[in-house]
Formats: C-alpha cells, structure tokens, sequence
C-alpha cells in the first residue's frame, strides 16, 4: 500500500493528517487522489465509512490557495443534509487548518447572519445543502463565479431527497472552466445521468469489484423476528450486551424515535433522540452529546440521521424493519466504519415479512425466515454476548453517563422554528383558533390579540347570555309592532311568536293559545 506521499500529497497536508493518526490511505483514496490532484474529472464510488470525504478533501485542498484576498470562494461542496455537511466541514479544517484554508458550512434551520458576516469576510472552501446555498446566492451573498472545484458526495441521497433541480441551479451559477468530482456509494441511472451531463471525460474508479458485498464485512447481522410489544424489553437486553459503545436505534417515524428514546430514558440508559421535528440546535445538542459521550444511545429517523460519521459506534438497532435495501445499507453503515467491527441487530415483525424477504433477496443475505425471538429466548444472549444477569432496566451503578441534560442548548438563531405550546394545523392557523361555533367571527379576541382561548356565546333575542365576553353576531332584522316602536331600549323582551297552521282550513295558533283568522 502507497503512502500518501506517494500519491503526491503535498508534505504539510501529510504532517496534518499523520498529527490525527492517519497515515495509511483507504483504497478509495489510493485510486482517487492521484487523479484529482491532477485536475481530472472524478466519479468516485465506495461503500459508506471507506474514506470518501478525504478521497476529495485532499485534492480540494491542493487546488485552493489560502488567504486569496479576494474572499471568493474557491472550491463547493454539495451534501444533501445538515449534520453530512457539518461532519464534511469539520474534515476539510482539520487537514486544511495549518494551512489557513478558511471553511464555512452553509446550512439551514440557523440563523442567516453568521454565515452572511463569514462571507464578507472571506471563504476558501463552502460546504453546504442545496436549499441554503442556493439561498444566499440568489441574495448575492455568495458569489459562486471564482469556483475551480465543485464536489457532489453523496450524489444518490442527494437525488433520492429530490434535490436534483436545486443541483443543477448551482451548477448553473459555477464557471465552465472546473474540476467537477462526484462520490456516491451507489451509481443508479440518475446519478449516471448526473456524471454525464455535469462531468468532462471522468475517470470512474471503485474500491471494490463488482462483485463484491455492498456491506462492510466487519459489521456482523443479526435478524429476529420480534413481537412489538417484547421490543422495548429485548433492546434494554442488547444495550447491556459486553463490549458495547456507542449505539443507533433507527426507526420509521418522528414519533417513534422519541417514544423510544424516553422509555430508554426511563429504564436509566442516556438516550437522546434526533428527527426532524426537532430545531437545529436540539439535534446538535443531540449529536454533540453523542460524540461526547454524555449519551450513549442516540435514537433517530433515516432523514436526520443521514451522514452521522460518529467514531465508537458499535451497535446499531433496526427497531422497525426498514422499507428497502438501501435504506437498510445505509443504517447499517453507521458501525463497522474505517476497519472497525460492529453490530448490525434487525427486528422485523410478522407484519413486515414480505417487506423483509425483499431485502433478503436483493442483498443476498442467509435469513429468509428470522427466527422467532422474546426478550427471554436463550439465542438473544448467546448470539449478542449479553450476560445473563441482564433485566429491563439499567442497573443504577451502570448509569455513568451525564446524559443529554448535561450538553448545553446553543442558540443558533433558528429560522421558521414554530412555539411548542401553539402548533400549525395543516391550514396554516394556530392550533388556538379557528374552531368552529365561536360567537366572534374574526377567531380572535381583539383585547387580547388572538391569545384568549375562544369561547362560544349563546344569544337570545340579540343580548349576550353571559356579561364580559366577546361582542356576539347581530341579530337576524324582524319587524316590529307598534306597540314596541318608541320603547326604546327599556321595553320588556316580548315573547317569540312561533305561529303554525292547525290543520284546519286556515287558522293559526300562537304559542300563548289564542287562534286568529288566516287572511
């Protein structure tokens, strides 16, 4: 295996990364840094936790010039979620640091003037989610025309979230003259099609030959076929299983993930929950939490959880069978990262069979039919090394961990964040108005400004039932009889006539049981 110095990475960029413990490159790095550095056109495609994001940092970094005194920025890139960005980011200033390379990630869900005062200033290296960048450049706030290289990682999430007519709008803004790298895990006909359009005469190199797994081989899987309502008492045993790190516990819904992280809570383990429901600084109070390990459980969607590139991760948990193979790849590519061993545990309910003899099939793995499991099946502790003294509860002397409280809230100047206590119904109202029967038309109590809960207001004869409350809808006009014209507002309520036919040739009854001949 080469040396990084011998794929011709420049001495300080070697220094930097020997200084953080990496000194071999991954097979993916071997194959694209040479190519790169020397301005060709990429497709890069290698399993996820293989060392893509250096495979394209490094070359990046060789193409930039540091300190330029115009401020643009020189080389873009594109992630599809926020935490991937973060993470990307966070890679290109550890080896770009000593060389001054200035980093901003551009992101939404925060505040827009951090990131408009670190563009004023002056960028090196943006990278960023479609939404944002394309954002803050039709502000003119980022200026995209000094752009020498442009990178699209995780090119198949990118189109799978529907981001590809954002993509191409940045594109559009790039100059003609770069060097365009594109990385995904996967190559389906539209990322072809992507590389095609966007790319000039690229070199497609993969770290792995075709035949080879799509799965890391140092992640074992485990499929158990587990009842719902044993799933709450078959995780607390895994979580205690011996040589466990950290964990991710994937789920199919918002809800899910944090019903699940609160009953992990309550059984003493530090769990933490990330979806996106959640604001930007919760997730990465969450996140940060996780990578500090004050919480070793972090229990997530897919979407949220997309790019998390946490080292130490041993276990991960299929709550919920996933809905297709690549959903399944990507969960599990969370453990087994850069040579290490993991974990990868599926519960698949009865319910989710077929969904299940799917994956099986299109990934080709031994477990046609998972074996019945209960949180007291002897195969759950032999398989997953959980040592028989194991309960559903977290023994009060294991509980070491500082938990999510411990990790402090940044205030990140969230946009479009919505109160908690007055949730949006799909029609766009606060959840505190627009209920039907009210006595005020408007929904809302104008001493008040639309804050007093609404209160339905019963009328008779056009005066209030009850003193004090909202003013009540006019009264349907009737006539008047002489006898009531010039009383003035202190004649007596007269009784509501109701008049009705009797049945017998024209007389009417009034209701105080007089008759009067029909005219």
């Amino acid at each position: 295996m080469k040396t990084f110095t011998e794929l011709g990475v420049a001495d300080d960029i070697v220094a930097t990364l020997a200084s953080h413990g990496i000194t071999a490159p991954f097979p993916i790095q071997a194959l694209a840094v040479p190519l790169a550095i020397k301005g060709h056109d990429l497709i890069g495609q290698a399993r996820t936790g293989t060392g893509k994001t250096l495979a394209f940092t490094i070359p990046v970094l060789h193409r930039v010039t540091p300190g330029d005194p115009r401020g643009k920025p020189q080389a873009l890139v594109v992630v599809p979620t926020r935490e991937l960005a973060v993470q990307v980011a966070k890679d290109v200033d550890v080896a770009g640091g000593p060389r001054g390379t200035r980093v901003l990630v551009i992101y939404g869900g925060r505040s827009y003037e951090p990131q408009l005062d670190a563009l004023r200033k002056g960028v090196d290296v943006v990278v960023g989610t479609p939404g944002r960048l394309l954002d803050l450049a039709n502000q003119k706030a980022l200026d995209l025309s000094e752009v020498k290289s442009l990178v699209l990682d995780e090119a198949d999430e990118m189109l799978d979230l529907g981001f590809l007519p954002d993509v191409e709008r940045i594109v559009s803004l790039l100059p003609e003259d770069r060097q365009t790298m594109l990385f995904s895990a996967t190559m389906p006909g539209p990322v072809v099609t992507l590389a095609r359009r966007y790319l000039k005469h690229p070199t497609h190199v993969r770290a792995e030959s075709p035949d080879e797994s799509a799965m890391v081989p140092t992640t074992s899987q485990f499929v158990f076929r587990a009842h719902h309502l044993d799933k709450p008492e078959v995780l607390a045993r895994i979580m205690q299983a011996d040589g466990r790190g950290l964990a991710m516990v994937f789920t199919r819904t918002k809800r899910s993930a944090d019903r699940i992280a609160a009953d992990l809570s309550e059984r003493g383990f530090a769990a933490a929950a990330v979806h996106g429901d959640l604001g930007q600084g919760a997730r990465e109070r969450a996140l940060r939490a996780f990578r500090n390990g004050k919480v070793d459980i972090l229990v997530a969607t897919d979407v949220a959880a997309r790019g998390i590139d946490v080292q130490g991760v041993t276990h991960v948990i299929n709550y919920e069978c996933p809905d297709d193979e690549k959903t399944y790849l990507h969960r599990i590519g969370r453990t087994g990262r850069a040579g290490e061993t993991g974990s990868a545990i599926t519960f698949v309910d009865w319910e989710d069979g077929y969904r299940w003899g799917m994956i099986n099939k299109a990934l080709d793995l031994p477990f046609p039919e998972p074996e019945e499991t209960y949180s007291t099946s002897d195969v759950l502790y032999e398989e997953l090394d959980i040592p028989r003294t194991a309960a559903g509860r977290l023994p009060t002397a294991a509980r070491t961990r500082a938990g999510l409280e411990a990790e402090e809230l940044e205030d990140l100047g969230e946009t479009g964040r919505r109160h908690a206590a007055q949730p949006r119904k799909p029609d766009g109202r606060s959840g505190q108005g627009g209920s039907r029967g009210s006595g005020t038309r408007s929904g809302k109590d104008s001493s008040s400004g639309g804050s007093a809960p609404r209160q339905r207001q019963r009328t008779r004869g056009g005066a209030a039932s009850n003193a004090g409350a909202a003013e009540p809808a006019a009264p349907r006009p009737r006539a008047t009889t002489p006898s009531e014209a010039g009383a003035g507002d202190a004649a007596p309520r007269r009784r509501r006539r109701r008049r009705r036919s009797s049945g017998d040739g024209g007389a009417t009854r009034s209701e105080g049981g007089s008759s009067t001949a029909a005219s």
